[in-house]
């Protein structure tokens, strides 16, 4: 990556969503379990792929997760409201890699690299993005970060 995650900003992701930090999300340490962070970055992955302003959805398909990848980079404790910036890499044949930070108070707390494919519902196979998805993903490119 050819920008630290320390050194990513909030303005660096197109969009973002706001999510509320639980006391239930913390461990035995007193700070936010792991297995939050993962529901955190689905909650970035939803908001993005099902944007009603946005293309991403074909009839008869969805998306899955091929592959996550979580960087934890700071502590985080509760209580707080965290904001999830989610933005494109790369975008594939049938799948599209999204990259996500997590921020409280501005500083990014984890990032998380994602591979998505489109699914087929009634084959459970990859099927091809339509042109109008790609383009709309490719308009979402996280800014200044290469991978």
């Amino acid at each position: 990556m050819s920008s630290k995650p320390q050194q990513m900003t909030l303005d660096q992701f197109p969009t973002q969503i706001t999510e509320k930090l639980r006391y239930g999300d913390t461990d035995r340490q007193g700070h936010i379990n792991n297995a939050v962070y993962s529901t955190l970055c689905e909650s970035g992955r939803v908001g993005f792929l099902y944007d009603p302003k946005q293309p991403f959805l074909q009839p008869g398909a969805q998306y899955v997760i091929a592959q996550l990848k979580i960087n934890f980079i700071e502590e985080m404790n509760w209580p707080g409201d965290v904001i999830i910036g989610t933005g494109v890499t790369k975008v594939g044949r049938s799948s599209v890699c999204l990259l996500q930070g997590i921020f409280l108070n501005g500083i990014c707390m984890a990032t998380s690299e994602n591979v998505l494919v489109l699914m087929d519902e009634k084959t459970r196979k990859s099927t091809p993005l339509f042109e109008v998805t790609i383009d709309a993903l490719k308009a979402l490119n996280v800014i200044n970060i290469t991978l």
